[in-house]
């Protein structure tokens, strides 16, 4: 958990729950799950929720961890920040319980200065919670309580000025969101996502972040490791409806749907890095473009195009003109290929067709839907 980020869409991380398990292909080498099994190994956040196989991948042992003396950081972050919501656990995991999904909400709840960012592989379950969300599900979480009694007790004639001004923004945020769930309305400060690597993964969980109800809904694709079409979930709501039957989903109303409000795309890091098509990432570009859809570029990853036509050097990745990666001819792969060459993160950048990406959601746009 920081105050600050370097990850480039967003400011801050905040950690109240650990821990996860391998979801698909794209968590298989899985930058937290390889920070808790070498650097944070022992920290009392991280111990024994990861370990490294024979090969050095490092993969989540299963077990989440809850951890209280981070639940109400936020509430003292007074500068307005935008929080990515569990960098290294899904808060949407089997295994945590409904209670701590409460409480982090609560928090989000309590703290209407930041934007949260929430982002998930268990869209299914996302969905199931939030329709379900209720101020009656708030008031029991134990941060819900103290501000609850905080605001009760301030009579004080002789507590200073900041504690009277504290405790009024704690009145204010509880009524503004008591008012908020009541109507039925999603927290205007809470932005909900899916992680997608591919377009089996896209289809599985677009349909059922767009049946849930958020201020902002986005999509991570990162690491991005095929092809993937999402033109259907950024445009018109008839064109969603008909994404979600031909997907296999049915969702009452689907009509009405609004689509993603944002796109996020990256390639992977780490020594296990998995290289990204360059044409991969242009096609979501211009998918987002058409809509009017907010794009954001993270990263190229380990892996950036070398600076001249194959053969390259013992280590390139071969790159076609049909989308494909790999070993292959010209003839059957759309003409010559280039080379994908593994250089490192910060030499690879993050400038797509000679410019940055970093696009975002307007907050006055938020949806309250």
């Amino acid at each position: 958990m920081a105050e600050t980020s370097t990850i480039e869409w967003t400011d801050a991380t905040w950690n109240p729950i650990t821990g996860c398990t391998l979801a698909s292909p794209g968590c298989q080498f899985c930058y937290a799950a390889d920070l808790a099994a070498t650097r944070l190994s022992q920290h009392p956040s991280r111990a024994g929720l990861a370990r490294r196989n024979a090969a050095g991948v490092a993969a989540w042992t299963g077990e989440v961890r809850l951890n209280e003396q981070w639940l109400e950081q936020p509430l003292r972050w007074k500068r307005p920040r935008r929080i990515f919501v569990c960098a290294h656990a899904d808060l949407f995991h089997e295994a945590v319980p409904d209670e701590w999904i409460d409480r982090v909400f609560a928090v989000m709840a309590l703290a209407p200065q930041h934007t949260f960012q929430v982002l998930t592989k268990r869209a299914a379950r996302m969905r199931g919670y939030v329709s379900k969300l209720d101020i009656y599900a708030l008031e029991e979480a134990d941060e819900w309580r103290d501000a609850d009694h905080r605001v009760a007790c301030d009579d004080d004639p002789n507590g200073s000025p900041a504690w009277h001004a504290q405790t009024a923004a704690l009145e204010d945020a509880l009524s503004a969101a008591r008012t908020c769930l009541e109507a039925g309305k999603p927290l205007p400060n809470v932005w909900l996502g899916v992680s997608a690597e591919d377009q089996q993964r896209a289809d599985e969980r677009i349909p059922d972040l767009l049946a849930t109800s958020a201020a902002v809904r986005f999509g991570s694709f990162e690491p991005l490791l095929g092809p993937m079409d999402v033109a259907w979930a950024l445009g018109h709501p008839f064109g969603i409806a008909a994404g979600f039957l031909q997907r296999g989903h049915f969702s009452p109303g689907a009509e009405k749907l609004r689509g993603l409000d944002w796109i996020i795309v990256g390639g992977e890091s780490g020594r296990h890095a998995r290289p990204m098509h360059p044409a991969w990432a242009r096609s979501l570009r211009d998918q987002a473009q058409a809509a009017g859809v907010p794009f954001l570029f993270k990263q190229w990853g380990e892996w950036a195009r070398a600076d001249k036509l194959l053969p390259g050097h013992p280590g390139d990745v071969t790159y076609w003109p049909d989308g494909s990666i790999g070993a292959g001819n010209a003839n059957d792969n759309g003409g010559p290929g280039w080379s994908l060459r593994r250089v490192g993160k910060r030499a690879a950048g993050r400038r797509l067709d000679g410019r940055t990406w970093d696009e975002m959601p307007e907050l006055a746009h938020a949806h309250l839907s």
